[in-house]
């Protein structure tokens, strides 16, 4: 299986060391400093579950490696509409692009059966932009169980997760999936191919959508926003209203919020991607976490007056970092 891996950084080097080591031809698409450190030396990781080396090619030119079977999108939600240039040089007819992306997905509506079937949603494909640079047909989904943090350039060091559950907007099992999840089980990781992916997608996005947000707003862990009495309830209405959400189109997450909610908070005193991100001042994948569910709320008629104000409050502090950035 000839696999390029667009977007390389943490989990994309990760994974595409991985299915290297499990017998795959792997390009990374990477640049910079460790786009380089690559060539010169591969990718080393560091896990607890062993640590490895491994020295596919690197490079940043999509041309250089012509179409693949399964191009694995390591990239930010919203770095998707701007893909285009550097996925067109993969693709043929049949490659897979797997997107292994938090939130809502712009391929939601594609293939599912009922009344919003084909449907575009907005906040994560505005104007149809990412549907034109990725398309629909060459979409598969990919729900991340799996951190993975850059140490110094080329140097990979594996916190926790291996699983990186796969499934096609269509809910069918395909060839492509299967391949590709047999070409990950070689490389050590696991990749269930999921016939109802968006439950799962649901199940992740329970958390996301409230502790990533208010902890960008309280500059807080995990930890103590779920130990402190108003951080709480607050944490557990938002997720109380994605729930309802998710139900109203088909895809009741599969354990009840109270569960998901304990479940995130004995992961402690961590920051969330989100936070570091903001700390970075890097921009924040608020569209497809909070936006979309937002969006789809109202079509769907769930009230969600929780998420409506946190979004109100995190777009506003987005803005504002950016004119200060800037001035």
């Amino acid at each position: 299986m000839k696999v390029a891996v667009v977007g390389a950084g943490a989990i994309g080097a990760y994974v595409g060391a991985a299915l290297d080591r499990g017998g795959a031809e792997v390009h990374l698409l990477a640049r910079g400093a460790h786009l380089e450190a690559m060539r010169e030396r591969g990718v080393t990781v560091l896990s607890e579950r062993g640590d490895f080396h491994a020295h596919p090619h690197a490079t940043d030119d999509p041309a250089s490696i012509g179409p693949v079977d399964i191009v694995f999108l390591g990239l930010k939600a919203y770095s998707y509409r701007d893909a285009g240039p550097l996925l067109a040089p993969l693709l043929r007819p049949g490659t897979g692009v797997v997107a292994a992306q938090n939130g809502i997905p712009w391929w939601y509506f594609h293939g599912l059966p009922g009344p919003y079937e084909g449907r575009r949603i907005e906040a994560v494909d505005p104007e149809g932009a990412v549907s034109a640079a990725i398309p629909l047909e060459s979409a598969i989904g990919c729900v991340v169980y799996c951190s993975a943090e850059i140490t110094s350039p080329g140097v990979i060091r594996h916190v926790e997760g291996t699983r990186f559950s796969i499934g096609e907007p269509s809910g069918v099992v395909s060839p492509r999936c299967l391949a590709f999840s047999e070409a990950m089980v070689a490389g050590g990781l696991k990749c269930p191919v999921v016939p109802d992916l968006r439950s799962d997608i649901w199940l992740k996005l329970l958390g996301n959508v409230a502790f990533n947000p208010v902890s960008v707003l309280t500059r807080a862990t995990m930890g103590a926003i779920a130990e402190h009495p108003g951080t709480r309830e607050l944490v557990l209405s938002m997720m109380r209203e994605t729930a309802s959400i998710a139900s109203c189109l088909g895809s009741l997450p599969k354990i009840s919020v109270e569960r998901r909610f304990e479940g995130a908070a004995k992961v402690g005193e961590h920051k969330t991607s989100m936070l570091m991100d903001f700390e970075a001042g890097k921009p924040l994948e608020t569209d497809v976490l909070l936006a979309a569910p937002v969006e789809l709320a109202r079509l769907v008629g769930v009230p969600a007056p929780t998420l409506e104000l946190v979004h109100g409050l995190i777009d506003l502090l987005t803005v504002e970092a950016r004119a200060l950035a800037s001035s």
